[in-house]
């Protein structure tokens, strides 16, 4: 994914995370997710403040002056704990303002700015170019997160391609990350994690659903080991 290119999908995946957002009632907003002890109030509002944050690092690329991220870990605790009880229709807002803001900044992008690193909270440099399609892996695993009746399975097949890619390459850039290869039988895409390990086969939601740790690998087989193991803490 390269350029405002990516905007279309990205664009897509916000309206559909609204408009589950917006179904919801107060009730719901304060049950539970596949990210315990979050509501579905705290990954709605986190999913809006990483937008934000996302933004702020557009900004650096666009300038060149060093913009973080977030503050500090506990800043971003502390705003998505004060965000978290709020009306649905302000949750909703909020996701809608911040979308909205995140595709104006990458718009401002000129030529140059797409090839300036910034470095995220996790310690990753990345490019624009790498940076934007982000947005679209916190939206659909977000998404799913809120158990509210999106799931692993109804992420766009490419959208869970390049997320797993995406995962992948953040695992194979830390060091003692176990080896591990993974194969989707029903699209035919084949991710690898360093030489040797178990191999795991499954559909590519059930993958995604377990290398982003929201599932113990149900639904997935394994050769080279007895059960599915854990999978390698990525973030």
């Amino acid at each position: 994914m390269r350029g405002v290119a990516v905007l279309e999908p990205v664009t897509a995946s916000t309206e559909r995370f609204a408009a589950t957002v917006a179904s919801l009632t107060a009730a719901q907003v304060a049950g539970g997710t596949l990210v315990p002890p979050w509501t579905r109030g705290h990954v709605i509002t986190h999913v809006a403040r990483a937008t934000d944050s996302l933004c702020r690092l557009l900004t650096w690329a666009r300038t060149g002056v060093e913009t973080p991220q977030y503050a500090s870990m506990a800043a971003r605790a502390a705003e998505i704990e004060a965000g978290a009880a709020r009306p649905v229709a302000d949750l909703t807002a909020d996701v809608l303002d911040t979308a909205a803001r995140f595709e104006e900044a990458v718009r401002a992008l000129p030529p140059a700015a797409w090839r300036a690193e910034v470095r995220m909270r996790t310690g990753e440099l990345r490019t624009p170019a790498t940076l934007v399609p982000t947005r679209l892996r916190e939206l659909e695993i977000h998404h799913a997160d809120l158990d509210a009746g999106y799931g692993f399975a109804d992420i766009p097949a490419d959208a869970a391609r390049w997320i797993i890619d995406d995962i992948v390459e953040a695992l194979a850039r830390r060091r003692g990350t176990p080896p591990l290869r993974m194969e989707a039988t029903d699209t035919g895409a084949v991710h690898v994690l360093g030489t040797g390990g178990p191999a795991i086969s499954g559909r590519q939601a059930d993958l995604l659903a377990w290398l982003s740790g929201r599932s113990p690998g149900d639904g997935l087989r394994v050769s080279g080991a007895g059960t599915v193991p854990p999978a390698p803490f990525w973030i």
